[in-house]
């Protein structure tokens, strides 16, 4: 059974930059393939990643709920559950070390619960595939709460220093308790901390929190000019301040 990891967070707090290095992470120490998961309604691990992407589930979800309702799309010699099968893998971005597959949004209304039955299915035949599967997640973590993602082993909740994003982090953990997910391991990372330090103020909204802490990543320059200059992140040079703190979080979680 595959491995899942849940990167979560509230926006801009640089979740997507770490499930990219997480990735890079488990590809380079024998992990791959890995299946990349971007469940973010705004989709760009690609860019992190340096991969173009293909459709989206979403888009997948819009076209079976038409065709569902018009009798058209899907061929009259195709089951809906192959026709599934088919659009899924057509969506699937394929590299050497990894897989990229962008959920996306519905931008239609109505009940979803037969398409979101069907692609489920399908997601959860091709997870054996994968020993790890790695999910970037918006703060709702929607796709979870609809069933589309399978069961969740490790969840790493992202926050800046603000009290605000450790606040968002909490409530974050709190959902998942909700939602019954129950991972064997969740806990904080904190990201973008001036020269790698937290402040007195930031350690006791942790403490309050009551989130284990994995680790800090220091506010590094170059990810912002590789960010503007369109670098693919996760060619960052090795003794990046950030790598360097990001391979002692992976040491201590030892996924």
């Amino acid at each position: 059974m595959s491995h899942v990891i849940a990167v979560a967070g509230k926006g801009g707090v640089g979740k997507t930059t770490l499930c990219g290095l997480l990735i890079q992470y488990l590809t380079e120490h024998g992990k791959s393939p890995v299946l990349a998961v971007d469940a973010d309604s705004n989709s760009n691990l690609n860019e992190v990643l340096g991969v173009e992407t293909q459709q989206t589930l979403g888009e997948i979800r819009e076209k079976m709920k038409k065709a569902a309702s018009l009798k058209s799309e899907v061929p009259s010699n195709m089951s809906k559950d192959v026709y599934a099968e088919k659009e899924v893998f057509a969506a699937l971005t394929e590299e050497d070390d990894f897989d990229l597959l962008v959920m996306g949004r519905s931008q239609g209304q109505g009940c979803y619960c037969f398409v979101n039955g069907l692609l489920q299915r399908q997601i959860m035949s091709i997870q054996e595939n994968y020993p790890y599967i790695v999910v970037d997640n918006e703060a709702g973590m929607e796709h979870i709460s609809r069933g589309l993602l399978p069961h969740i082993d490790t969840v790493i909740l992202v926050s800046d220093c603000s009290r605000r994003g450790i606040q968002a982090a909490a409530r974050i953990a709190e959902l998942t308790e909700e939602m019954e997910v129950r991972p064997g391991k969740m806990g904080l990372v904190v990201n973008r901390a001036p020269k790698g330090i937290l402040n007195e103020g930031t350690k006791a909204e942790i403490a309050n929190s009551k989130l284990e802490l994995f680790g800090v990543i220091p506010d590094d320059e170059l990810v912002y000019e590789y960010d503007s200059e369109g670098k693919a992140i996760v060619k960052l040079p090795e003794d990046s301040p950030v790598k360097v703190a990001f391979q002692k979080i992976m040491a201590k979680l030892a996924l």
